[in-house]
């Protein structure tokens, strides 16, 4: 069931992320130069947010949001800014294909991806915290998808 639910989780981001290619551009904007230039340097940003996040769990790497058995938790490079800069470069990279949509279509896409991302995110921190007991202090010190923002609350 749980391996299940990961894939599912998995599949539905990548479609979304299909979704916000495929989706006819729209109108509810203008896709000047402007909005074009801040587009392709976000695409980028998300890009290699997402490249850096996952070199930077090496062995820890996996495609499901189910955290491997036995390997170390990640804190350092881009982990020591935010906990989930694969998701955040997803986040950042839909931000900018809904940019250049310009269409409510877009938009619910990338907030759906969002939700999505943000759903599986705390899944997946509440296995961490199972698995890595230093997760916790980790995570009261660093931002989820931005520095500072998101961090968990300290255990009482």
């Amino acid at each position: 069931m749980k391996r299940g639910l990961a894939l599912g989780l998995v599949a539905a981001q990548f479609v979304l992320l299909g979704v916000l290619v495929v989706l006819p551009h729209g109108e509810r904007w203008s896709v000047n130069a402007g909005v074009l230039t801040v587009a392709i340097a976000l695409g980028l940003l998300g890009a290699a947010l997402a490249v850096l996040g996952v070199r930077g769990l090496g062995p820890a790497l996996t495609a499901s949001p189910i955290p491997r058995e036995n390997t170390p938790l990640v804190t350092s490079g881009v982990y020591g800014l935010v906990r989930s800069p694969i998701y955040t470069g997803l986040m950042t990279g839909g931000f900018a294909l809904a940019l250049v949509g310009a269409s409510v279509g877009h938009v619910v896409a990338w907030g759906a991806l969002i939700v999505l991302l943000s759903t599986k995110t705390r899944w997946e921190e509440r296995m961490l915290l199972a698995e890595h007991p230093d997760y916790a202090t980790y995570g009261a010190h660093v931002g989820r998808f931005l520095p500072g923002f998101g961090r968990l609350r300290p255990r009482a």
